[in-house]
Formats: C-alpha cells, structure tokens, sequence
C-alpha cells in the first residue's frame, strides 16, 4: 500500500489541512512560473476546504490566477443554473470568489445531448491531458465506496463516461432533497483518469464513513468498492477527522495522528 494516513481530532482540522495541501500545488506553480492543475468534486466533504481557500484568498493572498480546475462530475441531465448543479455551486463558493477565470474552470457539461456524451468525454479526457495531466486530485468517499460518480460494480480501467447512479445514491440526494426532482445519472471522470492524477488527497469525515473506509483501505481491492483502487496508488494521501477513522486497524496502516 502506498497510502499515507493522517487522522486529525476534527473535520474543521483535516480541512484545514488539505487546504494547506491545495495552497502548497498552487503556489509551487507559482514558484516555478508554472500552472497547477486541480481536479476537484462537489459535495459536503470538500466545502470547508473551499471556504478556507476563499479566506486565504482574501485575507493571505492566495493567488489562484496560475490555478485550472478540473471538476471530477456533474449530473446528467443538468443546468448549470439548476439548484443542485455541481458547476454552480463551485461558481459559488471556489471558482468566483477566488476569481479563476472561465477558461480555467472545467467541468462534465450536463446539458450534452445523450448521443454526443461519449464523444464530449473524449473531448475532457484530452483537455485534461493537454494541460499536463491533473497535479493533485481530491476526492471524497461515498458512503457505497464510490468515488466520483464510479458507483459499485465500476473497474479500475474505467474512463470518463455517462453512469447511472446507485440506488442509495440517489436516494441520498432524495433526502437531502426532498422538494426537488432528483438526478439518476451522472457524468464522471473514472478510476483510470482519477489515479492517473500525480497525487490524490482522500479527504473522509464523520463516523458514518468509518465502515465503508476501512473496507476501502483495509480489505482487499474490490469493484465491489471503487475507492478501493487508491491502494494502487503512488501517492495517495487519506485525510481522517477521528469518528471516520474509527474503524481502523491502525497497527497495519502507517499512520500521523495530529495532537
């Protein structure tokens, strides 16, 4: 395993901490007269990283000019206006108030016609590859192991491509969103396109992850849980607040518990 554990007492600190990872890629673009490429998800999980990027932004300085975003999915179908649009809600709290500019943000286009999604997926996969391939990946879990929208049942060779979401999956969305007409399917990046990225962050929070977690870091891999696939990575960096790293066998894991 390749993997490297820290476990903080808090999901306000394990934050704080892969947002100072974020900060650490971009300014070493900077540094280097360079540009740092991020792929980024939606979701719960990486919000207050966002929001301590915005303060650092603007209260620090943070420079996120040299910064192309990569967004790992969006629903389908989907507009970009609608309320539970993965690319307005990162217009609302990272892309516009850190002022990346247009060109630099890119995100699975959920208005794509049905019969042009494969041909707008091989369209992402070589924008992704002409910026130099994706620097530093965050991910969070899903609470069925998946990672982006690579539900269960997914293969570690998958490439960005139209998925229907899992059952739980969609009944999760239903119960955050009760008033609202749902998604059932998504556009995503694969488990090829995530760990082809130089590092990736999995940042998990919350004891309701813990289970799915240790069965992703401590069993062996799986489709069963895609998130499993990061054992095979290079560089992979597993970020836990302390109720989602319950579960754990800690003897077997090389792990940096944060005091």
């Amino acid at each position: 395993m390749a993997a490297a554990i820290r476990i903080f007492d808090t999901a306000t600190e394990a934050a704080f901490w892969v947002a100072g990872a974020v900060e650490r890629e971009v300014r070493s673009a900077e540094d280097s007269d360079g540009h740092a490429v991020l792929g980024l998800p939606t979701g719960a999980t990486p919000a207050p990283v966002y929001a301590e990027l915005v303060r650092r932004h603007r209260e620090e300085g943070l420079d996120f000019s040299r910064a192309t975003i990569f967004n790992l999915d969006e629903y389908w179908p989907m507009q970009p206006s609608h309320p539970l649009s993965f690319a307005r809600s990162m217009k609302e709290r990272l892309i516009g108030p850190v002022g990346i500019a247009a060109d630099r943000f890119h995100i699975p286009d959920g208005t794509c016609p049905e019969e042009e999604v494969d041909e707008h997926c091989t369209r992402y996969r070589a924008a992704i590859a002409d910026a130099g391939g994706i620097g530093l990946q965050l991910l969070g879990l899903g609470a069925n192991g998946h990672i982006g929208f690579n539900e269960p049942g997914t293969s570690p060779d998958s490439i960005a491509r139209l998925v229907r979401l899992a059952p739980e999956t969609v009944e999760r969305i239903r119960g955050q969103h009760p008033d609202k007409d749902v998604p059932t399917h998504g556009i995503t990046l694969g488990v090829k396109g995530i760990l082809a990225a130089r590092r990736v962050i999995m940042m998990v929070t919350g004891e309701h992850k813990a289970d799915i977690a240790r069965r992703a870091l401590q069993e062996p891999e799986t489709p069963d849980v895609p998130a499993s696939f990061l054992q095979r990575h290079r560089s992979a960096h597993w970020v836990f607040d302390r109720e989602a790293a319950s579960a754990l066998d800690l003897r077997s894991l090389p792990v940096e518990i944060a005091e």
